[in-house]
């Protein structure tokens, strides 16, 4: 695909129509920064089955966009997500096999297509990331926490296992495997301190200020080249799953490739050399 046929196939957030959501809302910032909330504050912010849908629903739409970063919260001021609503787990338990698997298979994959957007994904989160909630803010690149901001791997509190929607996989690269196993085992809370000073969140930030603080990291990513950023995040994700320092280059040396020969890389050395800021077009 050329150049002109990717720019072509690319939706301007400027002109974009959000999808009609009903457990979420989507809206779109200056400087091509989108914000996904998610909204059920009355029900603490609480996964349903409708909700994983709109996931999917949501990277669908954003995928092919020019959108330069996505920031996810909890609507409301008192927490992020508390995982799975637990007054409509029935639904769940009286599924047959097959219907669950099926429903799985749409939650992960929600989950999975934030994760896997072209662009990178921040987590502002105040208040408890619990079960699911937390499953979401693994989901994400970057997690910057409130000072209330506590996570848990509740699963084993309701007869299920930290092998859910990708936590088992996100949870020990972030922390590492002995962290890991004391957390999903115990069930116990992980406040904002301990979090970032384990590595499961990036940094805390005061309450007042955690959406501001948010969207400017994403104003300072969105102010750097796009296919570079882009590219940077297909090769830090993939990194993590290649099994061998060989391939980890081999994936490295096509990206870098492919960035020299648009045109933003030459843009920013003639920015560089003549000590002005960089334009950045993403062709």
């Amino acid at each position: 695909m050329t150049q002109t046929e990717v720019r072509e196939n690319t939706a301007v957030l400027s002109n974009y129509e959000p999808p009609q959501l009903e457990t979420l809302t989507l809206e779109v910032l200056d400087g091509k920064i989108v914000v996904l909330t998610i909204n059920r504050p009355e029900r603490m912010n609480s996964m349903v089955v409708k909700m994983f849908e709109e996931f999917n629903t949501v990277a669908y739409a954003l995928r092919d966009t020019d959108a330069r970063a996505l920031i996810i919260r909890g609507a409301g001021d008192r927490v992020f997500c508390a995982g799975f609503d637990l007054d409509e787990i029935s639904v769940i338990t009286e599924m047959g096999v097959r219907e669950f698997l099926r429903f799985q298979e749409t939650a992960t994959g929600g989950l999975a297509a934030l994760h896997h957007l072209p662009f990178p994904v921040i987590a502002a989160i105040h208040g408890a990331a619990s079960g699911g909630g937390l499953s979401l803010a693994l989901a994400c690149d970057i997690r910057l926490v409130a000072p209330t901001a506590k996570f848990n791997a509740a699963f084993v509190k309701v007869g299920l296992s930290v092998g859910e929607l990708g936590t088992s996989w996100q949870l020990t690269r972030l922390v590492g495997p002995g962290r890991a196993a004391e957390i999903a085992y115990t069930a116990r809370f992980v406040g904002a301190e301990e979090a970032a000073r384990i590595g499961l969140a990036n940094r805390v930030v005061p309450s007042e200020d955690l959406f501001d603080e948010a969207v400017a990291v994403a104003e300072a990513i969105a102010s750097n080249s796009p296919g570079g950023v882009r590219m940077s995040k297909r090769a830090l994700q993939r990194n993590q799953e290649v099994t061998s320092y060989a391939a980890a280059l081999e994936l490295e040396n096509r990206g870098q490739a492919l960035l020299t020969r648009c045109a933003d890389m030459p843009e920013a050395l003639a920015a560089f050399k003549e000590k002005r800021a960089p334009r950045f077009t993403g062709q």
